[in-house]
C-alpha cells in the first residue's frame, strides 16, 4: 500500500500584530487536523516592521512550534524578534536586509517547492515586496487591505494570477464574501449590486441608536468594549469601510480609486484629528453630534426604516455612508457588531444572497487567513 502523501506549504508571515499572532497560534493548534487532511504548513519566516526571523534552511525545515509559541508571547509583551535568537535554528536580519532575504526566499522557493507570502500587516509598504513575490511565482494571502486599495496598477499586478492570491479577510474577516462574489461571476451570472454593513463598530453604533440612546454615549460604550480604534474617528470617518468597498468594486471590474468613492464621515472636519485631540473629541466633541444623529434616526423610524452605515457598489459607482433601510430587511435586522452583505445578480435580483456573521476580531480574521492558506494546497507539490 503506498504511503500517504501530503501538501507542504512553506509560509513567510509579514506582520506580528494581533492577527499575525493569532494566525501562528492557529497554525500550531491545527497541526493534527491538517495532518489528517494531508496538509503541512511550514512557517519558514516571520517579519515585523523592523526585522525578519527566518529558518536556517528554508528548503527543508521551518521555525519549530515551540519557537512560534515563544514568538507570539514575546511580541504580545512588546519584545523584539531579536529576543528569540538562540531558541531555535533560525537567523535574524534587520531592515533593509530583511526585505532582500524575503525576496531570496521567494526566488528560491517560488519556482521550486512554492511559497505563500502572508501579509497581516497594516501598511502600504509591503506592496513592492508582494509584487516581487508574484513575479517569482509565489502565492499571496492578504489580511492587509492597503496593497489592494492603492494604485489600480498594483491591484492588477497582485491579482494577475487569480489562482495564486486569496484576500477573503480583507473584506469580511472570516465571512465568505470574496468567494461568493467570485463564484457568482464565474457562473456567468453578472453581479449588479453589492450592499454591505462592513464595520462591526458602526454596525453596533447604528443598532444601538434604534433604542433611543445618544450617539455620544453609544460611541463611548463601543470604545470601552474594544470595538473602536483608540481614536474612534478612525472608525467614524468611514475610511476602513471605503477600503473594503474599493476592493469589492475592483473585483466587480470597476477601475476606480479611493478618490472616486463618496465617503460620508460621521463627524465634521472641525472635529477632525488635525483640529481636536482624541481626549477633547471624546469629552466635548461627540456630544455636538447627538442632535443631528437623533433627528436622522427619528426621521428614518417615522418611515419604517432604520439607519445603517453601508457601502453600496453598483453601476452608478461606489458610495459609503449612512443609508435608510427597511427595518425588516437583512440590513435592518442587523444587531450588535455583526457584518452583513447583500449580493444582487440576475439570479439573486429579487431575493439577494445574504452573508452575515462576525466580521471583525483578530481571532476571526486569522481563521479566515488560515482558511485562505489551506485553500491554496492544490498548487503545491505532494510529498510522502
Amino acid at each position: 500500500m503506498p504511503a500517504p502523501t501530503k501538501s507542504v506549504l512553506p509560509v513567510v508571515l509579514l506582520g506580528c500584530g494581533g492577527v499575525g499572532r493569532y494566525l501562528l497560534r492557529h497554525i500550531v493548534s491545527c497541526r493534527p487536523l491538517h495532518a489528517n487532511q494531508g496538509v503541512a504548513i511550514r512557517v519558514v519566516g516571520v517579519a515585523d516592521s523592523s526585522s525578519l526571523l527566518v529558518a536556517d534552511d528554508v528548503h527543508s525545515s521551518g521555525l519549530d512550534d515551540a519557537l512560534l509559541t515563544h514568538l507570539c508571547a514575546a511580541k504580545s509583551a512588546g519584545s523584539p524578534l531579536s529576543s528569540l535568537l538562540g531558541q531555535g535554528q533560525c537567523q535574524l536580519f534587520q531592515n533593509p536586509e530583511a526585505r532582500s532575504k524575503v525576496i531570496d526566499a521567494a526566488t528560491t522557493l517560488g519556482r521550486t517547492t512554492g511559497l505563500v507570502l502572508v501579509d497581516c500587516s497594516a501598511t502600504y509598504d509591503t506592496v513592492n515586496l508582494l509584487k516581487d513575490a508574484v513575479d517569482h511565482g509565489c502565492c499571496i494571502v492578504l489580511a492587509n487591505k492597503k496593497p489592494l486599495t492603492g494604485a489600480y496598477e498594483d491591484f492588477q499586478k497582485l491579482v494577475s494570477n487569480f489562482r495564486r492570491i486569496r484576500f477573503e479577510s480583507t473584506v469580511g474577516a472570516g465571512l465568505p464574501v470574496i468567494a461568493s462574489v467570485t463564484r457568482i461571476i464565474a457562473s456567468g451570472d453578472p453581479v449588479s449590486r453589492v450592499v454591505g454593513s462592513l464595520s462591526g463598530t458602526l454596525g453596533y453604533v447604528m443598532s444601538e441608536l434604534e433604542d433611543g440612546k445618544r450617539f455620544s454615549e453609544v460611541v463611548k460604550t463601543a470604545k470601552s468594549l474594544g470595538y473602536t480604534e483608540p481614536d474612534p474617528r478612525d472608525d467614524l470617518g468611514g475610511m476602513d469601510v471605503a477600503r473594503k468597498a474599493l476592493i469589492l468594486a475592483r473585483l466587480l471590474g470597476q477601475q476606480i480609486s479611493m478618490d472616486n468613492i463618496n465617503v460620508e464621515s460621521l463627524y465634521p472636519s472641525e472635529l477632525g484629528p488635525d483640529a481636536v485631540s482624541t481626549e477633547d473629541f471624546l469629552e466635548s466633541g461627540l456630544v455636538q453630534l447627538d442632535r443631528s444623529m437623533e433627528e436622522r434616526a427619528k426621521a428614518a423610524s417615522s418611515r419604517g426604516n432604520v439607519l445603517r452605515y453601508v457601502c453600496e457598489i453598483g453601476s452608478a459607482g461606489c458610495q459609503v455612508g449612512l443609508k435608510e433601510v427597511p427595518k425588516d430587511s437583512a440590513l435592518g435586522r442587523l444587531r450588535g457588531s455583526d457584518n452583513v452583505v447583500e449580493i444582487y445578480s440576475r439570479c439573486y435580483e429579487s431575493s439577494p444572497l445574504v452573508i452575515q456573521g462576525a466580521g471583525a476580531g483578530n481571532d476571526t480574521t486569522a481563521a479566515g487567513v488560515l482558511a485562505d492558506v489551506i485553500d491554496l494546497q492544490d498548487l503545491f507539490q505532494r510529498t510522502a
